[in-house]
């Protein structure tokens, strides 16, 4: 026989869990996608350094880091609430992977054809070039800055948020496969010929996820 309040356990121990669950997503895209932002971020300081040596008013780079932070604490708090939702369903196990090798396919499909869209190239070419980024989105000013770096954060969500998406189908808990994403991403930004990674890895997630739905 049961004790009274059993049932509501799982719950009370996930309300407990919730901010380490946030911040171990929040910690991750952090390590995933600030290796990628540098060359935005070295940009966005050189610039103000050179402000502060005519000894113009500048902005520390720490405002635009700021504002990015934003955009990727935002999108773990919806992985966050996406995994107590996948785990209420028990759809998730141990190692927080989809359990169902069908969901998971549906993921790498997914993945794979989100990088021929062209909503992911927009993105794409703004995270590629970040000249051009500060000559279409500069904003002078503390607010500007933090404005500017919650732009550039939100166009590395649009190019990249299915790609963290992909952690729910090979687990969050898979350092492996966390790292493989990470050089991905970096290789799609910065290499020269990113946009062929994207293109070939495109394919390839889409033929992984077709094959996880061949019936084993």
């Amino acid at each position: 026989m049961a004790m009274p309040g059993m049932d509501d356990m799982p719950d009370m121990a996930m309300r407990f869990a919730a901010p380490w669950v946030f911040a171990m997503w929040w910690v991750m895209m952090l390590g995933m996608m600030l290796p990628s932002a540098a060359p935005m971020i070295l940009t966005f300081a050189a610039l103000e350094r050179r402000k502060r040596e005519r000894e113009q008013p500048y902005v520390p780079t720490a405002m635009f880091v700021a504002g990015y932070l934003i955009v990727w604490g935002t999108f773990s708090l919806a992985a966050t609430v996406a995994q107590w939702a996948l785990q209420q369903s028990a759809l998730l196990s141990p190692m927080l992977a989809l359990a169902s090798p069908v969901l998971g396919g549906a993921v790498f499909i997914l993945a794979g054809i989100y990088q021929f869209t062209p909503i992911k190239y927009a993105c794409l070419r703004q995270c590629r070039s970040p000249f051009a980024f500060v000559l279409n989105h500069w904003r002078d000013g503390w607010d500007g800055a933090v404005r500017m770096g919650a732009s550039h954060g939100l166009y590395c969500l649009g190019c990249c948020w299915v790609l963290m998406a992909l952690l729910f189908a090979v687990g969050a808990m898979n350092l492996l496969w966390v790292a493989a994403i990470a050089a991905f991403v970096f290789a799609e930004k910065l290499l020269p010929g990113g946009v062929w990674v994207g293109r070939i890895g495109g394919g390839a997630m889409a033929a992984f996820g077709a094959w996880l739905l061949v019936p084993q």
